[in-house]
């Protein structure tokens, strides 16, 4: 626990909307100067992706600015992570605010005048935007320095590949000894829900997800003579549908978890019995029992019904992100933060839990924090969707709510 914990304990502690000093922070209007130089910089992001690792450009593109700003500005770290500090006054806390930079392996058919030039590759997740906005409010804490204390703008490579991603990387090259946080906060966007919205959730907020690769070794052969075989696909099609008793009958029904078979693939011709079967498993959970549970499961099933037709079954399970949890204390101070700039019509303060998965729970595995969501447009294409575009409309919303969540935790 941090040394500074009793004393950010009386802080967060405080009713922020009564204060009778709420206009010397940051409001909504004060970064509606830098829209357009946001939207420039989100667009010329999203036209330039750049895969997990491979972000040089959008690293280099966030390293300049911040210098600019008069951040000092460390880079590679965990790879092509960029990690901007500043400073201010006397005060000893400390505080993280992360923003996720990498792309998707996705051909962008959205038709927008700055599409991806990068062909398969596309922002259909919003980084480019979680990107610009951590920009905005380094920019604004940088010229109004309305804080006391140190803030550490964490701009984080490769999340969207799973296990040995990003936030794993920045945390074994030393990632909060190197720059002390008393907490860290993250960002994303959520179609779905109105722009301009806030959801909270404390505790667990965001599944774990493991991957699962089975593969039915069977025996090959004629079509018109399958009893000299063994069919994998027969054994596959009969797994298949054992594995939707998983959740059904082996999860306590007061618990979430998904099984999703993603990818089934076998033979080349239809008259021709392969040797080999392969499927691919989504797999989600909310607590290390259930996530324990139906790792034990699925490997009892995929065993027991290979067996079962005389088959074999090679079973790779990797364990990705895990569960991401977000600390009662945090998670309060950043709703109320929320309320005081939106209002409370605007937020949710305990959202439903979201089957989705993101490696920032790595961070709340090492630092207390809170993990937000923010509304991208009720009726805007899903994430990771050849049609999606981040809402520029949430700009300067979110770069004023990074700029108050800072000025606020780190006050004077």
């Amino acid at each position: 626990m941090s040394e500074h914990a009793p004393e950010i304990e009386s802080y967060l502690g405080t009713t922020l909307k009564s204060s009778p000093l709420m206009r010397q922070y940051c409001a909504l209007t004060d970064t509606l100067d830098s829209r357009a130089e946001l939207e420039a910089i989100r667009r010329n992001i999203h036209q330039n992706p750049e895969l997990a690792f491979d972000e040089v450009r959008t690293s280099g593109l966030v390293a300049s600015l911040l210098e600019t700003w008069g951040f000092t500005v460390t880079r590679a770290v965990g790879g092509t992570g960029v990690v901007g500090t500043l400073k201010c006054g006397q005060g000893g806390r400390s505080v993280g605010i992360r923003a996720d930079m990498d792309a998707l392996p996705i051909y962008e058919r959205s038709g927008l005048p700055y599409a991806s030039v990068n062909e398969g590759r596309m922002h259909a997740c919003g980084h480019d935007g979680h990107t610009a906005i951590l920009l905005g409010a380094a920019k604004q804490l940088a010229r109004t320095r309305n804080f006391d204390g140190t803030v550490h703008l964490i701009f984080q490579p490769a999340e969207e590949i799973g296990a040995g991603g990003g936030a794993e990387r920045m945390l074994a090259d030393g990632l909060f000894e190197r720059f002390p946080c008393d907490a860290i906060f993250g960002l994303h966007n959520h179609p779905g829900m109105e722009q301009g919205n806030f959801l909270f959730r404390s505790g667990p907020f965001m599944a774990a997800c493991d991957t699962v690769t089975i593969t039915i070794r069977g025996k090959g052969g004629h079509a018109a003579r399958p009893h000299q075989s063994i069919d994998p696909i027969l054994v596959a099609g009969s797994l298949v549908m054992a594995l939707q008793s998983v959740v059904a009958r082996y999860v306590d029904p007061n618990e979430t978890a998904v099984v999703t078979i993603g990818t089934l693939h076998a033979g080349h011709a239809p008259n021709v019995i392969p040797d080999s079967a392969r499927m691919e498993i989504s797999v989600r959970s909310f607590s290390p029992e259930v996530r324990a549970s139906l790792e034990n499961r699925i490997r009892q099933l995929a065993t027991a019904h290979a067996e079962g037709y005389g088959a074999m079954a090679e079973i790779d399970y990797v364990r990705g992100y895990p569960v991401l949890v977000n600390s009662e204390r945090e998670t309060e101070f950043a709703r109320q933060v929320a309320e005081e700039l939106v209002g409370a019509d605007k937020v949710v303060g305990q959202a439903a839990r979201i089957a989705g998965s993101e490696d920032f729970a790595y961070f709340l595995q090492e630092r207390p924090g809170c993990f937000v969501r923010l509304g991208n447009g009720a009726n805007q294409p899903l994430l990771h969707n050849a049609g999606y575009d981040f809402n520029d409309e949430n700009l300067t919303v979110g770069a004023a709510y990074w700029t108050r969540l800072v000025e606020r935790y780190l006050g004077r």
